[in-house]
């Protein structure tokens, strides 16, 4: 073996030791941050349960970790619990939906029209940054108290800050792959087939993990206005009839159906993200 040839092994062998040691050390920070983060929630727990049971917080405002899930079996043997979770779960998805498609749909129509796109910009922004929750009263005029109406109500959380977003994406796209397209004698649907909507697809992505909070937001926002079950009435009513007990465990349901869908979107993000490498 030549000692160009030994040098260039020696140097893999090198750089294949630092990766390993790179790997390894991400690897226990990982472990190390997941401690940390599992160590705060328990310490949490811990400090919550101990302050009510001492009387330093005041069980019946607060509750506390024993009656939160001393209620959810209660409720869960009654099938009540099962409902209206299932009743929230249905709500956010339908509107994560719709949020998702109109928001694409009308992002790829202003990318298409510019004189559209500049007509509607400055109405999406002032919609955007109108309060939604002011909104959800008219909506209750117009549509009735029913799922209809907190359906709206959510979508109308997200759906502008959606266009908006994707729709500042899909003209930042290179414009050196447009022209390609154009040379080769392409049109503009091959532009947006083939390089707007493929060069997006994590900015998609990305934009679906924040409207899936949005969604939930204002799904809970409509209910407390216009529902006759989900998370948000158990809130509303748990806090007029002083079962407290109730508004604390919807809220930490809420929490955990917010972690789960985010997490799952998480996943499926990955997922996308390893079929385009490969």
């Amino acid at each position: 073996m030549s000692r160009k040839n030994r040098h260039v092994e020696g140097m893999g062998m090198n750089i294949s030791a630092a990766q390993q040691d790179y790997v390894r050390k991400h690897k226990v920070h990982l472990r190390w941050v997941r401690f940390y983060q599992i160590l705060i929630l328990v310490s949490f727990i811990a400090a919550w349960e101990i302050t009510a049971r001492l009387g330093i917080l005041n069980s019946f405002v607060f509750s506390s970790p024993s009656r939160v899930i001393r209620t959810i079996l209660q409720m869960t043997a009654t099938g009540q619990l099962l409902y209206h979770i299932g009743i929230t779960l249905i709500e956010t998805l339908g509107s994560f939906f719709l949020v998702n498609v109109l928001g694409i749909l009308i992002a790829i129509i202003l990318w298409w029209n510019s004189s559209v796109s500049k007509v509607l910009e400055p109405y999406l922004i002032v919609l955007n940054s109108l309060p939604k929750s002011a909104l959800a009263p008219v909506f209750i005029v117009w549509l009735g108290n029913n799922m209809k109406t907190i359906i709206v109500a959510a979508v109308s959380v997200a759906i502008f800050g959606t266009v908006i977003n994707l729709y500042s994406n899909f003209r930042e796209v290179e414009e050196d792959k447009i022209k390609l397209i154009y040379t080769l004698g392409g049109r503009k649907k091959d532009v947006l087939f083939k390089v707007v909507l493929p060069s997006n697809i994590p900015s998609i992505i990305s934009q679906m993990k924040v409207n899936i909070g949005l969604s939930l937001v204002g799904v809970i926002i409509g209910e407390f206005l216009a529902a006759r079950a989900g998370l948000g009435y158990l809130i509303i009513y748990g806090s007029q009839v002083f079962k407290l007990d109730w508004v604390i465990m919807s809220i930490v349901i809420l929490c955990i159906v917010a972690t789960g869908l985010y997490k799952l979107l998480t996943y499926f993000e990955k997922k996308v993200s390893r079929q385009q490498r490969s």
